[in-house]
Parts: C-alpha cells; structure tokens; sequence
C-alpha cells in the first residue's frame, strides 16, 4: 500500500476551500436585487368657521344696548339689531336666551312683567325718535313675527325663518318690551337688567 506524502493535510485544505466556496455562493445570493414599488397621496383638510354677529353697537344695527328708565304700565320700549352670520358655514340653529342680573318683578313675573316680541324687517328698519326713546318703521319692506308675546325672560328660544341660519345671511330685527296694564303697585321703583344671548349650532355633518 502506498500512502500519499501529507495526504491528511490535502483532503484538509481541500474540505476548506470547498466550504468557502459554499459560503461564498450563500453570500453572492444575499446581494441580488429585489422589484419594489412605493406610492403617496395628500390631502389638506380645513374646518370651518360658525360665527354670528350683531351690529355695531351704538348705531341702528344695536340698540339693545340703549337703556330704559321711568316706566309705568302701558309703555313701550323698541330697540332694533342686526344678526349676522358671518362665518363659512350654514347654521342647524338659532336660539335666544335672556337672562336678568339684577332681576326683579319686571322679569320675574311673566304675566304682569315686561312682554318680548321680534319682529324682522326684510330691509333695514327706519328710526325715528331720539335716544332712548326710539321708534321703528318697516318703510318698503314687509314685517315677519320671529317671536310672538312671551316674558322676557327665556332660555334656548328657537328663533327660525331667519336669513342667517345662511352663511352670509343677515336679518334687521326690532325688540319691543311692554309693561303690561295690569301690572299694580308692587312694580313700582324696581329694575332690572336684561342681557341677550344668541347661540348658533352648526349645521348636520355630511361627507366631504
């Protein structure tokens, strides 16, 4: 038998560098490309705006600022107003609450104390009369009851028909306030501040 000088050492290398060269073909694998493929969109998105306004105050448009003293039954006190909407977006509602502070008999009693009605002019009421003591005509235009007789305390009163449930919609209101005849001595030398409150709800969601 013959042996091969250093076959050990031979079969050895050998076995070596056919390992590397199976880890060498593993590795060349990992370096392939791969198909890929990527897209994108975007979008801007923008709330609206639900704003409502009176008119300026001091001026035709806002008189509900304009105090009223010296009352006794019978009288009257007319103020006119503007309600604007003058944000982006249509509105679902509109609502009315007046409160008293200080308050008294003239708002406490709803049916000796003052009486509310609204009207709205489609076009701008005319003023006559000198401050406080004003008074309001619907000269070419037609005359609209919004809010029918009822105390002039309410809360979350529904004011509808109006022109600024629109956006962009603007609606010349008159107030009146009547101390009613049947209100006695007990009314007499009391007051009572008025403040009104407009609310306006947005309009129903939809898709966009």
């Amino acid at each position: 038998m013959i042996r091969t000088p250093f076959g050990g050492t031979t079969r050895k290398v050998l076995l070596s560098l056919g390992a590397l060269g199976v880890t060498g073909a593993l590795a060349g694998m990992g370096t392939f490309a791969t198909f890929t493929a990527t897209t994108s969109a975007s979008q801007t998105v923008a709330s609206g705006t639900v704003i409502i306004a009176l008119g300026a105050t001091g001026a035709s448009t806002n008189r509900l600022t304009v105090n009223a003293s010296l009352l006794v039954p019978n009288d009257t006190i007319q103020r006119s107003f503007d309600l604007s909407n003058t944000g982006s977006q249509d509105l679902a509602t509109l609502a009315l609450t007046t409160t008293a502070s200080p308050s008294s008999l003239l708002n406490t009693d709803a049916t000796n104390g003052l009486q509310m009605v609204v009207d709205r002019c489609s076009v701008p009421w005319t003023e006559a009369g000198s401050s406080p003591a004003f008074t309001y005509t619907c000269v070419a235009g037609s005359i609209t009851p919004i809010l029918t007789t009822r105390a002039v305390t309410q809360s979350g009163l529904a004011m509808t028909g109006l022109s600024a449930l629109t956006a962009g919609g603007t609606d010349h209101l008159r107030l009146t306030l009547t101390f009613p005849s049947t209100a006695d001595n007990t009314f007499q030398g009391l007051s009572s501040t008025i403040s009104y409150s407009f609310l306006g709800t947005q309009r129903a969601g939809t898709s966009h």
